[in-house]
């Protein structure tokens, strides 16, 4: 390490006075002009972890959902998967440094994680379409080339076509082709072969409109048209050339405001999907005859997924555990759906896409969603070998046909993280082969009605929770209260999680109608206020 040209470039990417930030489940994200040294010292960090793992580490410039002024960073480890836990502390260690104490700092990070500062060290680089991120990622290169590492910079890129890229590198090739054209061709291929085995006479022509958030999943999802059949007329709205990213559109507006994005007109009964700023989340919707809003969000995308695994494999007759993975948002009906008329076996963890990850990993087939559309199938190594067996070696035509089908899912789905795109070609091509329509598909189960408040507080550190985040351990009463006001409702839940960015409580709450639930959601909240020290008027229904 070059103690000067660290000096000479850190200095170029001064740290604000008094700022401090945390790395959490999303990495760094705050206003896009505080991040310069932030992204710089990923860029350090990036090497260091590439050092100390000996395989090449991604990068991502994004802030997601987060309006058009924000930005953010966040690593990508060997697999594609997040960042290892006890590295994202050394990431929150080195942000925060003063200059002086950076070479310091780098220092005790290479003896806690055994770095070996003369091993080689690769790093990938994306960016998303917010004017800022130009800037950012050229800063993330500074850093880079000052501990001496390589990097290939893939320009615009989804947030899950950065993970694929880091996959299929450390992988020599097997996960794919670490190219924007090999990700374009794996997905089309399998998405083709799958609705190639549809034998149903639904309709000859699908069409889809997508709500592309104003951000870089319009450029990616056109780049790949070529490669769709013509069969699949996809319809890109909300494509960045008028607007501003995430602004009145997105999955996050639809999912949050239960209502369509802008720039984009519905017809009845047409499907409708949108994706995130970064193409890392989905949902569905349609408007009925009546024009009434229908959300399909990530708990019935797991459901259909599931009703479609469930089914082949039943067919190929191994002995393969699945189960599907949600947290406590997940509605109380799709829960119900999955373990009584389904019979999957359903787990419910901690909020955050990593602890999802981790749980689905135990099974052979592990499908996780989020509520707000961010979810993957995760299938094990032992599950995909016996698969692409069967394909080659079953002599039982229905076995074999199966075997085919998940083979084809295995390859369509990124099993590296959430992707909008891949979730979006899994779910058409299973429409497509259960002659499903959108309404159908819907009519799986009825969400219960529910209610998401957040309460301002002092301090979002008073509220601890138990039980996957459903129970409230401090502070003292308030769960009592909960379980009492929960108790004057049909078919009722509530929970109370704090913030993990800012210092608020989160609601939820859901009953048999939506007057119960948003009833329940305000007593909660005032529960939240009294208990656990509530800022500002108290909250009104």
């Amino acid at each position: 390490m070059d103690p000067e040209a660290l000096r000479k470039y850190s200095a170029l990417h001064p740290k604000p006075a008094g700022l401090t930030l945390h790395y959490g489940t999303a990495g760094f994200r705050t206003k896009a002009e505080q991040l310069d040294h932030i992204v710089f010292r990923m860029g350090l960090l990036a090497i260091l972890r590439s050092k100390a793992v000996t395989a090449t580490i991604g990068i991502m410039v994004t802030a997601s959902h987060n309006p058009e002024e924000d930005n953010g960073v966040k690593l990508v480890d060997p697999l594609g998967e997040m960042l290892h836990p006890s590295w994202e502390e050394y990431a929150t260690q080195l942000a925060n440094a003063e200059e002086q104490e950076l070479q310091k700092v780098i220092a005790e990070i290479c003896q806690k994680a055994a770095v070996n500062l003369h091993k080689d060290a690769s790093v990938f680089i994306g960016r998303d379409t917010r004017p800022s991120s130009k800037k950012l990622s050229q800063s993330v290169i500074d850093g880079v080339q000052v501990l001496g590492g390589q990097y290939h910079d893939y320009g615009l890129v989804t947030t899950p076509q950065l993970h694929y890229m880091v996959c299929c590198q450390n992988t020599q090739g097997q996960y794919g082709k670490a190219t924007l054209e090999g990700y374009y061709e794996k997905l089309s291929k399998a998405f083709m072969e799958l609705i190639k085995q549809s034998h149903c006479s639904g309709e000859s022509q699908r069409h889809l409109k997508v709500d592309c958030a104003n951000g870089i999943g319009a450029l990616k999802l056109s780049e790949m048209k070529p490669y769709f059949p013509q069969e699949v007329l996809i319809h890109i709205y909300n494509d960045g050339t008028k607007e501003k990213l995430n602004h009145l559109c997105g999955a996050d507006f639809v999912k949050v405001h239960q209502k369509p994005p802008g720039g984009l007109d519905m017809k009845p009964n047409e499907r409708c999907c949108s994706f995130d700023g970064d193409a890392d989340r989905i949902v569905y919707y349609y408007k009925d005859t009546a024009g009434h809003f229908h959300l399909i969000d990530g708990d019935k995308i797991a459901t259909l997924i599931s009703i479609f695994l469930k089914d082949l494999l039943a067919k190929v007759k191994q002995n393969f555990r699945m189960a599907v993975v949600q947290t406590a948002y997940a509605n109380g009906n799709s829960t119900r759906y999955l373990q009584e008329t389904l019979k999957v076996p359903v787990h419910c963890v901690k909020t955050g896409v990593k602890h999802l990850h981790h749980k689905a990993q135990e099974f052979d087939v592990g499908v996780y969603f989020e509520a707000n559309g961010h979810g993957t199938v995760l299938f094990s190594k032992a599950a995909e070998t016996k698969i692409r067996q069967l394909v080659k070696e079953e002599k039982d035509d229905e076995k074999r046909e199966a075997a085919k089908m998940l083979e084809n899912t295995i390859d369509l789905i990124n099993q590296t993280v959430g992707d909008a795109v891949s979730d979006m070609l899994a779910v058409e091509a299973i429409l497509a082969l259960k002659g499903l329509t959108v309404q159908q598909w819907d009519a799986l189960y009825t969400d219960l009605p529910n209610r998401l408040l957040k309460v301002q507080v002092a301090d979002r550190r008073v509220i601890d929770t138990t039980d996957a985040e459903r129970r409230a351990l401090t502070p003292p009463g308030l769960q009592e209260k909960i379980d009492a006001l929960v108790k004057k409702y049909k078919l009722a839940r509530a929970f109370v999680r704090p913030s993990g960015t800012e210092d608020v409580v989160r609601i939820y709450a859901e009953a048999d109608t939506q007057e119960n639930a948003d009833a329940l959601a305000h007593e909660v909240s005032l529960a939240v206020f009294h208990l656990a020290g509530g800022k500002g008027a108290p909250p009104q229904p």
